[in-house]
Formats: C-alpha cells, structure tokens, sequence
C-alpha cells in the first residue's frame, strides 16, 4: 500500500528520536496488533460469553506492549508537558471502572470491562509515544489505512460471492469462521441483506466506513505522489458502496453532518477539492449500487461464477475510473485553487461558506431522496430504507425509549455506576417496553451507566481536553505537518464518537481502540502547555513508571487467568457435543470455576449436568454441588435470568416448591416485561395457595394468592400500558394474559369465591382454539380439565407434526398446567383424571424434555391389562422413556407387553428414537 499521507517533512520537530532497532520491534508489534485485532469479531466487548477470549488475548498483549514501552521509556520519559501528563490521566479511566466493581450489576461484565479500558489506556499511552516520531507517525497512518481498506475488501468478497476466499484467509487466526465462511459477513434482518464485514452489526460497520471514507480523501488530497491519490481515489468507491450496503439509516443520517463539520477545519481550496472528490467518487457509486446490489442478493441464494464476475467488473471499473479523475483533479485542478483562492485563506470566515453551502446541498439532497421520486435511482431495499427516516420510524423510537430508560439506570446508580455491562444486566428492570437490547444505543449514556457522574466525567474531561487542545493548535498551525498528521487521527476519533450517539459502536473494542488510537494522535500534535518543574521530578517520573508496570502486571496476571478459564470452559462445551462422560465434562469445568468461580457460562453447564445426575440417581451430593456453585455465582451475577432459571431446576427437581416460587417471587421486579417469568409466578402462586386452602392454611393461602393477584394486575396493567406506545413504536417481545396466567389467575378467584371473576379471567386468556372451552358451565370440574388437556395436546401435536416448535410448546405447556393445577385437589375430587389424560400428559411432558417426570407419570398409570389399547400404549410410551432417559429396561412389563403385541417392540424403539422440543 503506498503511503496516503506523505506531507512536507519539517526540517525540526519536537521529540524527534532515533528509531533505534528495539523501538523498530515495539512499532512492528503495535502494527501486527492492529492486524490481528479487528478478525476476532471486530472485538466484541464481552457482554456474551462467545467473544471473551479475544478480548483477554488483546489484553495481555497490549499489557505486553506496555511493558516493553516502559522498557524502551523509563530513562527517556520525562513529564514535561500537558501531552506527558495524558498518560497520566489516562489510568484514571480503568480506574474508574475499577471502582465501579465494588457496586456492579455483573462482575463478569464489569470485570471484562476493566480489561478492555486497561487495554484502551496501554494503547493510547504507547501511542502518544510513537506518534510523535514523524517517521513512525506516517508508519502507523499507513497501517491503520492499509487495516481499514483491507476491511473494506474483505466485506465485498463475502458480498460477491468469494466468501470461501475471505474465510480462508483469516480462518487460520480467527475464531469467528465455520466452514470456511466468516460468520454473519452479510447478516440477514427485517431489511434484507445488510454487509457488515467482520463486524456482524451493519450500523457499526457503517460507522466506521464513514470514518474512513474521510480519512481515505484526507489522505488523497494530502498526497504529494501519484501513487497516492490513486490507491485513495480506488478505496472511495468501495467504501461508498460498501456504506450503502449497510441500508444503515444512522450511518446516512450521520455522514453528512461530520462531513461539515470535517469541512469546517479545512481552507477554502481544500474544502472544495473535498467536495470535488465526494460528487465525483458519490456518482460513481450510484451508477453501481444497484447492480452490486442485485447481484449479491442473487450470489446469497446459489453459487454464479458469471454474476460474480460481472459484479466485480461493475465495481473494479468504476473504482478505477474514479481514481483516475481524482488523480487528475489533484495533478492539474488543485495547484490552481490552492494559488487562485491564498488570498481568501486568510480572511474571516471564509471557511464557512462551503460548509454552509454544502449544508443547504445536503440538505436538497436529503429532500430530493426522501421527498421525491429521485430515490428511485436506488436499489429498491435502500430506497425503502431512505423512504422510512422519520421521527416515527420504530428504530427512532425504540432509541428515545432505550434514552429514557438509561437515565433511570443511571438515576438509581448516581455516582460508581452499576460496573460494566451494567445497561446489559439491568435494563430487564427498568424497560419501558418489553424490548430486547442489551446494548443502550447511545454509548455516553452507557458509559455513564457503568461508571456513574464520577467515571463520565473524568472520560468527557479526558477526550474534550484533548479535542480543545488540538482543535485550538490546528486552528493557529493548520499547514504545519504536525497538525497535519493529528488530523488524520481526529477524523477517526470524531466520526466513530459521533455516530456513537445513536448506536453501541464502542461495544466493539476495536472500534474503541481506533478511538483511542485517534485520541493520541491528537495529543501526540497538540500544542502542549510545559509543566511545572516539580513535576519532572525524579521520584514522580519513576514512581509513575512502576504504578503503570504494576497496573499492567496485574491485567496480565488477570488476562491469563481468564483466557485459561475460558479455555477450559471452551474443552467443556468440545466434549459435550462428543461425550456423555460425567467426569469427562466436569473436569474442564471445575478448572475454568476455579480461576473464575462465577464464570455463568461454566456454572449453568456444570450445574445442569449435577441436576441431571441427581434426576436420575437422587444423589444428594450432586444436588448439593449445583447449589453451591449456583448460589456462588448469583453472588456476582445476581440478576442472570439463566442462572435463577438453574436455580429454580434445581428446586423443581428436589420437590422444593416453596423454593422455587420464591426465587420467581423474589426476582419478578428484575424482570418486568419477561412473560415466561409472571406466568410460572402466578400459576406457582395458585397452585401453592389451593392447597394451603385445601390445608386450611389461611395465612399462607393469603400469602400465596395476594402474590398471584398483584402478578397478574401487573400483567393486565402492562397490556394495557402497551395500547398506549406510539401507532410507530414495536411493542417487543409478547406480552399478554396468557392461558397458563388465566387458569392460574382464575383459579385463585374461584378458590376465593368470585366465580364471576374467575370466569371473566378465563374468557380472557383461553382464546382462539381455546374459547369455547372458555364459556362452558362446567368450568374447573374434572371432565373440564380432562377436556382442556386433550385439547392442548391435540393441538400441540399438529404443531410438533408441523415442525413448528414454538406453538407445539406453547400448547403443551397449557396442558401440562392444567394437569398440575387438577393434581392439587384430586384428594377432593370425586372423578379422577381419565388414563387416555394421563397418556397424554406423559406425552406432553416427554416431548417437552421433562423425561423424569414423563416416567413417573407414565408408570404410575401401569395397567396389568394389555388386551386394552390405552394400556398397552401406556406401557409402550413407559418402556421407551425408561430407555431414552438411562438405556434400562423393565423386564416385568416389556415381556407382558411384547406377549400381548410382538410389534411393540419396533415402536418402542420409534418412541426412545424421538426428539423433544429444546
């Protein structure tokens, strides 16, 4: 790649040194970790479990950076300057975060959290070094430009077709691809097809490629060599296209206002050629898109060797054709503007005019493509996407929610913050609307989240002090080659923090670290203000020093402990796919809990193995193993709905009702739009209080329905609520008095008396196949609960027949509620609950993957009566549980059975061969 940046060389510069042949190794590795970095899934920060490793391997090697920084420094660094004492300031931010620990929502997030910031302030402080060395200046823009536009290439080989060529080129080193192709290159949503290149999100990859669209004709217009404008000029074109194959509205939204603002630095002839570039390079891109466009969405669907061609062609030329008329501009235009307008460079105000020009075009531009039909020279998806920005728009909506939302996170963690991924672990508890986001959208109000007043001022007064001081030199020094270079590094830092006020950019910690990188670029120009003397005292110097070597000894120590932990986590989850040894499974996990007792991914598979064990064996020692490791990690993890969920298996299995409820009781506030948590709360609480009813237990039958009640005006309430959300506005995940809230609801109505009631509830949640069942006169009688059983079963069946998991569930569930809503007063029952139900209970709960309970269903319903079909059928469907859950086998009862049908030997083995539903 040659170099995009070349500028004048001054004859003297600050801080020039040697590049002797040790610095030489510290630039190749910083070079190489931006390489390595951006693969491992654009570094996600952490928040799921699939990603963490990545994170710690670049944290012990920026750690390792930094040692060999203070190596190569310790003699040299003085504190001499205001750019000196940034990388001072800098350890404050992981501090923060480190302070935040002691009040986290999540100690594994927040810990992951404290890496990645220790990660950001080992980058920017090696940075601000290297950077002010011309030489390794230019080196190091370079770098990040060849990374950028190998990005750009990387995501259009998976969009035209050659993803086999991009997975095998990263797949040695990346753990992100399976079988041979990069995961989610090209995500799917709502939309359509979205490129997202190694990142996985279209709208942050659009960020960034609105960074280096402008980067790429900085350095264009920048450059003193022919080479140079003609590998930027290459780049505009794949990087528009790439930008519009996002469909990413904010990325649209955003670009032309840094676009301005960018302008708003630059002099008049620059700021034309910019503009030149832009049309010329923005032209060239429309009269492709559509084509590129079509020809992805075809190479998504089959292999074609032509079509990849013919859309490489149509990118290739237009790319080439662009570069050659930037080249020409830079080579005859641009000698000419720079002379013909010196003499407006110096007047006030002066820069203004273009960038208020290029406003109102914008502007035009804006309306023409939303307003009119001019946006039919689009691709249709696009121009759907375009045809959709208002302030009514779902998207724009859902973000002011998610804002509003964030403010009350932060209003109850005012001053440490909840620690990092705190939006992630407690935004359940305070959504307006049951949504699913664990990303706030809005990266300052996130980081205010996790760090409180206390850490977001400290992090606005670090990068606004950096900003102000540049921005204040370049304004007096703009054509000095310093300036020059920490433009470079603003345009990247001010393009991603910006768009970063709409989306979770910042979640990626590569896109953190080009932020960081951008900060220090900065910093490394500025015009710095000389420190007092006493600052550059010995005992100071030397004592930062080993404050910053110990602070790295300890990430490095935590880093290593943690890519092991997740190692072995990683060999558990290998042998499980290929073992069913207990032993085998457990003893990468006792290893990965060991170096990180409330690692959640590690607990809830070791604790699911424990109370499977237990289901079978009845063994108190393994239920007892999966309470503690449960109750260990709920400690730090307190509001993980999967480990509660655990938690509340593992009670369920020991016959601790009382238990159970209580943990959905006690926890119900975390989750006030989680359907699937009030349902079993409130057909718990009904359960429970009919038979403290039935036990004459009045306080406690009180106690129990109160609970149930509250729960259920809760729910009411919320549905209610949702009719309210703007006609724009998704609702969320569902959110409604179902079957299951209106038997348990209902229930307790009758039990109290309010038989009209009960009934009004009922009508209200047992709809559709349902509602006749509703209206009956025979309502919580036997006969009518044997019905509703049958019918769910039949209906959930079809479901199954059909592939169609989720409804099958659905109505499993409803039928299996109902059973043990029936089984709690079957001491007072006159009829009992038919065999045929019985049959179909086991089946509903075999197939819902409750084997234990199926088992015992089925052979406490045994008959000795095989002439019979429902027993004989009984009597199949026990065997083949009995075999599906331990490979047993009751001799007694197969023998009679195979006497009275030989065939029921095949259909046994049918039976065991099944698959629940997951």
């Amino acid at each position: 790649m040659a170099n995009p940046v070349y500028g004048k060389q001054a004859a003297q510069s600050r801080n020039v040194e040697t590049i002797s042949g040790s610095l030489w190794v510290l630039v190749i590795g910083f070079i190489l970790f931006l390489l390595w970095t951006p693969f491992q899934v654009g570094l996600f920060n952490g928040q799921q479990m699939d990603f963490e490793k990545p994170i710690y391997v670049a944290a012990l090697l920026s750690c390792l950076m930094l040692l060999l920084w203070a190596i190569l420094y310790y003699k040299r660094f003085k504190l001499e300057d205001q750019r000196d004492l940034l990388a001072v300031a800098v350890l404050l931010l992981p501090l923060t975060y480190f302070l935040s620990l002691f009040v986290a929502a999540s100690h594994y997030m927040a810990m992951n959290m404290l890496l990645i910031q220790s990660m950001y302030a080992a980058v920017f402080i090696v940075s601000l070094y290297l950077l002010r060395q011309k030489q390794v200046n230019v080196i190091i823009q370079n770098a990040v430009l060849t990374v950028a536009y190998l990005i750009v290439w990387f995501g259009l080989l998976n969009w035209l077709g050659a993803w086999n060529v991009a997975g095998g080129l990263v797949g040695w080193f990346s753990n992100t691809v399976r079988n041979g192709k990069y995961l989610d290159a090209v995500m799917t949503d709502a939309n359509g097809l979205r490129l997202t290149s190694i990142f996985q999100y279209a709208n942050t990859y659009a960020a960034f490629l609105m960074a280096f669209l402008f980067v790429a004709i900085f350095a264009l217009v920048r450059s003193k060599k022919g080479v140079g404008a003609l590998v930027n000029g290459f780049m505009l074109v794949p990087i528009i296209v790439s930008l519009l194959l996002t469909l990413s509205r904010g990325g649209l939204v955003m670009l032309p206002v840094v676009f301005v603002l960018l302008l708003l630095f630059l002099k008049p002839s620059r700021q034309i050629l910019w503009i030149i570039h832009l049309i010329i390079a923005g032209i060239a891109s429309l009269a492709v898109t559509s084509p590129i466009t079509t020809i992805g969405q075809h190479l998504s669907l089959v292999p074609d060797a032509a079509a990849a061609v013919k859309g490489w062609a149509y990118l290739l030329i237009a790319s080439a054709v662009t570069a050659v008329l930037c080249w020409a501009v830079q080579r005859f235009a641009a000698p000419k503007l720079e002379t013909g307008l010196e003499g407006w460079t110096g007047r006030r105000f002066t820069n203004l005019w273009l960038p208020i020009g290029a406003t109102a075009l914008v502007a035009l531009a804006a309306f023409l493509l939303i307003g009119t039909g001019a946006r039919s020279i689009l691709p249709d998806n696009i121009e759907t996407r375009l045809e959709n920005i208002n302030f009514q728009q779902h998207s724009v909506l859902e973000r002011f929610t998610f804002y509003k939302d964030a403010l009350k996170v932060a209003k109850d963690y005012p001053i440490l913050g909840a620690g990092g991924g705190g939006w992630a672990a407690l935004y359940e508890k305070y959504q307006n609307n049951p949504y699913t986001s664990r990303q706030a959208h809005n990266f300052f109000l996130q980081y205010l989240i996790e760090v409180g007043i206390l850490g977001f001022i400290v992090f606005m007064g670090f990068i606004l002090f950096v900003f102000y001081k540049y921005i204040r030199g370049y304004i007096k020094q703009k054509d000095s080659d310093d300036y020059g270079n920490g433009f470079f590094f603003l345009i990247i830092a001010l393009s991603i923090l910006l768009h970063s006020v709409l989306d979770f950019n910042l979640s990626y910690a590569f896109m953190g670290l080009l932020v960081f990188i951008g900060l220090a670029g900065m910093a490394a120009a500025m015009d710095a203000k000389p420190l007092a003397v006493r600052w550059n005292s010995s005992g100071i110097r030397f004592g930062y020093i080993a404050l910053a070597c110990a602070g790295t000894l300890a990430i490095l120590f935590v880093s290593l402990r943690y890519i092991g932990s997740a190692n072995a986590a990683e060999d558990a989850k290998i042998i499980a796919q290929r073992s069913q040894s207990y032993e085998e499974i457990k003893a990468p996990l006792v290893k990965a809990l060991k170096n990180r007792p409330s690692h959640p991914e590690s607990v809830l598979l070791l604790a699911a193995m424990d109370n499977q064990v237990y289901s079978q064996n009845k063994n108190e020692q393994f239920a007892a193993e999966s309470l503690s490791v449960l109750t260990r990690a709920l400690k730090d993890e307190p509001n993980n709905k999967l480990l509660l969920k655990q938690l509340i298996a593992l009670y369920d299995l020991q016959g601790k009702q009382d238990e159970a409820y209580a943990v959905y009781r006690d926890n119900a506030d975390k989750f006030n739009w989680d359907i699937e948590w009030y349902e079993p709360l409130i057909t718990r609480a009904a359960d429970l209080g009919n038979q403290a009813y039935l036990q004459k237990d009045s306080a406690k039958e009180r106690q129990y329905f109160d609970t149930g009640l509250d729960a259920y005006e809760h729910v009411v309430a919320g549905v209610a609520y949702l009719k309210t959300l703007p006609p724009g506005q998704m609702q969320g995940r569902p959110f409604a008095v179902t079957p299951l809230i209106a038997l348990g609801a209902g229930k307790i109505k009758q039990v109290t008396g309010d038989s009209q009631a009960a009934a009004a509830i009922l009508q209200s949640g047992l709809v559709g196949s349902y509602a006749d069942l509703a209206t009956r006169g025979d309502l919580w009688s036997t006969t009518w609960y044997n019905d509703l059983i049958v019918r769910s079963y039949d209906l959930g069946q079809a479901s199954y027949n059909q592939y169609d998991a989720t409804n099958a569930k659905t109505n499993f569930n409803i039928g299996l509620g109902a059973y043990d809503q029936v089984m709690v007063e079957m001491t007072t029952q006159t009829n009992a609950i038919s065999p045929a139900t019985i049959l179909v209970v086991g089946k509903m709960q075999f197939l819902t993957k409750n084997i234990q309970a199926a088992l015992n269903t089925f052979k406490s319903a045994l008959s000795e009566d095989y002439s019979n079909a429902t027993n004989r059928e009984m009597a199949r469907w026990y065997l083949a549980t009995l075999k599906k859950l331990n490979g047993n086998q009751d001799q007694e009862v197969y023998n009679k059975l195979i006497a009275a049908d030989p065939q029921e030997a095949a259909k046994i083995d049918e039976i065991a061969a099944m698959n629940p539903l997951s």
